[in-house]
């Protein structure tokens, strides 16, 4: 009698383990099929910060020479042009603080010597070139980019000046590339949480984060970007533009 009355309690007791254990795969079946589309795992994003901008700096760069074959009088020449040079810029608003000359350049000029027979028998010495530059950093920009125009007036006083383009540059590069990271580190984890959520999750944790080579060009220009970072000097206006890579948990 009691064998029959243990053995329907183990039959019950089976039945009811049985029957736990259905409900128990049930719920982790449903739960499994609920989430079957959320990734687990690594999202990795890269976001840009870009920002236009106009240069705070002008550098400006020209020289003027003399030929003469006596070298002191070469050298008392070039002095009277550089006196000119230095008051016309004074005349036109520019600094002296701001101008900077050169040492001399001086070559020895020569020409070939030839024989009746056309044949070369030496060197015949024809004079000096003295040569000096002059370089204007300044961030009245306008004003320079005005005298650099119109720097051939000093032809009509007689002085050879070559004048070459100005470049241009921004004296608050360091605080530019902070808002950059950030422009480019808030579009990254945008960009992250809406293919997160596309894809039935949501970012955790920042794993890492790489940031790549600021690139600096000329606005509205096809400048390529370079793999060491491009800084373009020729145009006043430009666009600086960082990337930033993120890697984010995804729970």
């Amino acid at each position: 009698m009691e064998s029959q009355k243990f053995s329907v309690i183990k039959t019950n007791l089976n039945a009811i383990l049985f029957s736990v254990a259905i409900v128990i795969a049930a719920i982790v079946i449903g739960h499994a099929y609920m989430n079957r589309n959320i990734v687990v795992g690594d999202i990795s994003v890269t976001g840009l910060g870009e920002k236009n901008f106009i240069s705070d700096l002008i550098v400006w760069k020209g020289s003027f020479s003399k030929d003469n074959i006596d070298l002191k009088q070469a050298y008392t020449d070039l002095e009277t042009d550089k006196n000119k040079i230095t008051d016309y810029l004074k005349q036109n608003g520019i600094n002296p603080k701001e101008i900077v000359f050169s040492a001399v350049n001086t070559i020895n000029n020569t020409k070939k010597k030839y024989s009746p027979e056309g044949k070369i028998i030496g060197e015949e010495f024809v004079g000096y070139s003295l040569t000096q530059s002059i370089q204007i950093s300044s961030k009245e920009v306008e004003k320079v980019e005005d005298i650099s125009r119109k720097i051939t007036e000093l032809l009509n006083k007689g002085i050879k000046f070559l004048s070459e383009s100005p470049r241009y540059y921004y004296t608050k590069l360091t605080e530019l590339k902070i808002e950059l990271v950030s422009r480019a580190t808030e579009d990254a984890r945008l960009r992250a949480e809406k293919i997160s959520e596309k894809s039935g999750g949501k970012i955790d944790k920042l794993k890492s984060a790489q940031m790549g080579i600021i690139q600096i060009t000329g606005q509205n220009s096809n400048e390529d970007y370079s793999y060491g970072g491009t800084f373009n000097t020729s145009s006043k206006e430009k666009t600086a533009s960082i990337t930033m890579k993120l890697t984010y948990k995804i729970k």
